[in-house]
């Protein structure tokens, strides 16, 4: 594969990440209101939370979002006792997960306009 091969599918999977990012985000905010609501499903909604952000956690960097991954890194990080004693998250993860998507938002807004700026 020539480097220009590569830095073509790069693109793309870049679009793919920026594309789904910010509804990844909305989603697991969502879900988040919905847990601590303690609403039926709140394994399932944990789940989806920690597949969102774990897949922005190992792509983002990829890609070129360092910011956005470490920050759903922290984001992923409230969820993870919950996920492990496979829980609904205690209020007190809840509101540090929703802390940590508050700075995922930020960063993900900064690195996408940064992304469009360079025309990518």
């Amino acid at each position: 594969m020539t480097a220009d091969q590569f830095e073509m599918r790069l693109a793309k999977v870049r679009h793919r990440f920026a594309t789904a990012l910010e509804s990844k985000i909305t989603d697991t905010l969502v879900f988040a209101d919905r847990m601590s609501r303690g609403e039926d499903g709140s394994l399932k909604l944990l789940s989806d939370s920690y597949r969102h952000l774990h897949g922005i956690c190992g792509i983002g960097p990829t890609v070129g979002f360092a910011a956005t991954g470490a920050a759903a890194r922290t984001a992923e990080s409230a969820l993870l006792r919950a996920m492990a004693e496979k829980r609904r998250p205690t209020d007190g993860e809840i509101m540090k997960l929703k802390e940590a998507l508050a700075h995922l938002q930020m960063a993900a807004t900064s690195e996408l306009r940064m992304m469009y700026q360079r025309g990518g």
